[in-house]
């Protein structure tokens, strides 16, 4: 250590504390955190093998869709609509237990695969030879922020990777010029929070980033307060001192992470604007997604739909699409699917929202040969009960619901999984978040288990140590 001139070269205590006590935390810390990061957020790894999609788009459907509404048909529950449920009634979250309560949808079967689906989604019907749908998944959430983590993270709380961090941490981007994992947040976040999108322990680089497709207001939040040569300056000296202190304090993900953030920012600036200009897209194309509908909310999920479409055009790795606020019930947030009560209202009004723009990013993707290697999700994250809350609602049911998968690797038309004459209990091929996420990532061409990050003392993973890779429903 160099001395100053004036001063002893000796050692006080009370200086040898302060100057090395940070180390002699760095030395306990070393044994828990890992080295270097694995992947880069542009490049990344190479996939195990061969993959069947290089993108993801998940249309979350924030609250909990009804499955026995939408696509599990149940005959049984309009036979003995009224009665109490013959089988053992779990805990509900308002323990406000009616009879059992019919869908007041018809349904019908669709395509050549004969898929059922509800009046609920005639666009998504249209669509039915394209979908891959699970009807036997479970949760361990019944509460929404609990859900919304455990659907996202494989953990049901604060402080685990999302799916998409995982996903751009194994992968990394293909896009030099925008975030490998974004969210398209017209609708706010879910309950839960922003956590549910975080990087938990991984690099901060693989975070999701935030747009706001509203054109203005996703520009006012990009646009630089200085002129280009300032602010290149300025993002230049920055980089420099956190390279310094990167070579003074060794390798440091949070340093490497800030230096990449700062200048994804700066090339967003460019990109961001480009992303957002729909004057290139056809009339057409914009009515398919539904963006010419008199319904605002409509409107403003098929501009997230074909935004999504645009970003994986452009090589950013996993896109997540958040659902509108109900407009008849404007103190409800961020769980606008969640019907307790006026089911009949409340599932109307939200699938009007996202039912044409949805088959529409489907039909898009297909006509220009994007749907073979993007990945589509559609799933909320629970279902709800056979059996009726107060009059007209449903409440939470994690025992057994339907999500659906399209394109990407997964077999078209095809229906995996049952739950029971009631809708109650996934009776046939039970599939549990840990599954679908192993299944994502082999589609991604990632062995689910080879994705681990050290932490805590453990190689943690998306998968937990629990799943499994759904191989029949892989094309």
């Amino acid at each position: 250590m160099p001395v100053r001139p004036g001063t002893s070269s000796r050692l006080s205590r009370r200086r040898m504390l302060s100057q090395c006590s940070t180390g002699f935390g760095s030395v306990a810390l070393a044994s828990l955190m890992p080295p270097a990061p694995a992947a880069q957020l542009v490049g990344g790894n190479r996939p195990n093998f061969a993959p069947r999609a290089k993108s993801v788009i998940f249309c979350f459907m924030s609250g909990g869709v009804s499955h026995v509404d939408s696509f599990d048909p149940k005959p049984r529950l309009e036979r003995e609509a009224g009665n109490p449920m013959p089988v053992e009634v779990r805990p509900t979250m308002f323990d406000d237990v009616g009879g059992i309560m019919p869908s007041p949808w018809q349904f019908s079967q669709f395509g050549r695969s004969g898929i059922w689906v509800s009046e609920l989604f005639p666009h998504m019907a249209t669509c039915a030879d394209k979908l891959c749908v699970i009807r036997s998944m479970v949760s361990k959430g019944n509460e929404h922020a609990q859900a919304n983590y455990f659907i996202h993270t494989g953990h049901p709380f604060l402080g685990h990777p999302s799916a998409g961090a995982w996903t751009t941490y194994g992968l990394g981007s293909e896009s030099e010029n925008l975030p490998g994992f974004v969210v398209l947040a017209s609708g706010g976040v879910p309950l839960g929070g922003v956590g549910i999108y975080g990087n938990g322990y991984l690099p901060a680089a693989h975070q999701a980033s935030f747009l706001y497709p509203e054109e203005e207001e996703a520009l006012n939040n990009i646009r630089p307060a200085d002129p280009d040569g300032v602010q290149r300056g300025k993002i230049d000296l920055i980089r420099a001192l956190d390279e310094h202190g990167a070579k003074e304090a060794g390798t440091d993900p949070a340093i490497e992470a800030a230096i990449r953030n700062y200048e994804t920012a700066y090339m967003m600036q460019s990109a961001v604007p480009e992303l957002l200009d729909l004057s290139g897209e056809t009339r057409a194309t914009k009515a398919l997604y539904g963006m010419d509908s008199p319904n605002p909310e409509t409107a403003a999920y098929g501009r997230e739909c074909l935004l999504a479409r645009r970003l994986v055009e452009r090589g950013v790795r996993f896109v997540e699409l958040t659902c509108l606020m109900r407009p008849a019930v404007p103190g409800q947030v961020g769980n606008p699917w969640d019907q307790h009560g006026e089911l009949r209202e409340g599932h109307s009004e939200m699938a009007m929202q996202v039912d044409q723009p949805i088959a529409g990013l489907l039909k898009d993707l297909t006509a220009r040969g994007m749907l073979e290697e993007t990945l589509v999700i559609w799933a909320g994250e629970f279902g709800r009960t056979p059996f009726a809350q107060g009059d007209d609602g449903r409440d939470h049911n994690p025992f057994g619901f339907s999500i659906w998968l399209a394109g990407g690797g997964v077999k078209p038309g095809f229906v995996y999984g049952a739950t029971d004459e009631y809708g109650y209990h996934a009776s046939e091929n039970p599939t549990s978040v840990y599954d679908l996420w192993a299944t994502v990532l082999h589609l991604l061409g990632i062995d689910h288990e080879k994705l681990t990050y050290r932490f805590g003392g453990r190689d943690m993973r998306l998968s937990d140590v629990f799943g499994s890779v759904v191989r029949d429903i892989c094309a």
